[in-house]
């Protein structure tokens, strides 16, 4: 794949809250600093406690944001999609990568290295404000997952992250069902739970017309229904 021209690259930056109310000419500035990776699917960006040198923009791919635990299994924190930002903690205070970034599919990133970004900073002071704000809202997710595991059933708790995960708990009209496309286990991972657990309760789901399983894919036929079971304790 050829390197996204700067215009895209432009685009992918100023799509972020971090850097939209930049000048042409700051964009430009960050722009020239920044660099396109490629990866394969499976393969990791990033190990927890690796040192902390950059930032990335997600262009194409999909990202998968995750803990490990000692006996292998891992705890997915979060799946940044195409626009999204990750690795932003290393920019603020250069310590050893939280968490673990894998390429979930083909990736290509947009890569700033904090030798870079600081000075940028330094002249941008808004953006630091506005990095701020952003590591705020991962700490909320977070907290947010883990009340989830400890307070929601197994229903509930699923039920949410299938409307996260489609972005069906964002109020638009829509023409079809959305789609999810992780697997099982991911999900699993995602929710604190096994691969036959998650897929039993999809399997009565299905049963009950709230959704379909097809080609290794989810698709929610019944978004109300799927609401009202997330909401419930």
């Amino acid at each position: 794949m050829s390197p996204p021209p700067a215009a895209l690259r432009a685009r992918i930056l100023r799509n972020h809250e971090l850097f939209r109310e930049l000048s042409p000419d700051e964009l430009d500035q960050l722009i020239a600093v920044a660099r396109i990776e490629e990866f394969r699917a499976k393969t990791p960006i990033f190990h927890k406690g690796a040192a902390g040198e950059s930032m990335m923009a997600v262009v194409t791919g999909e990202v998968k944001i995750s803990a490990p635990a000692a006996d292998g299994r891992e705890i997915v924190l979060a799946m940044m999609t195409e626009g999204e930002v990750f690795g932003e903690i290393a920019l603020l205070d250069g310590c050893d990568r939280t968490a673990d970034a894998t390429a979930a599919t083909n990736c290509s990133l947009l890569v700033v290295h904090r030798r870079d970004f600081l000075p940028f900073l330094n002249a941008h002071p808004q953006v630091a404000i506005r990095l701020l704000r952003v590591v705020c809202q991962r700490l909320r997710r977070t907290t947010e997952q883990v009340e989830d595991l400890l307070f929601l059933n197994l229903p509930s708790r699923l039920a949410k992250k299938l409307l996260y995960l489609s972005g069906a708990n964002e109020d638009r009209v829509r023409e079809r069902a959305p789609i999810i496309r992780q697997s099982q286990r991911e999900i699993g991972n995602l929710v604190g739970l096994s691969r036959e657990s998650i897929n039993k309760q999809l399997s009565r789901w299905q049963k009950e017309g709230l959704l379909t399983l097809r080609d290794g894919m989810i698709l929610l036929d019944d978004v109300d229904s799927l609401r009202e079971i997330a909401e419930e304790v």
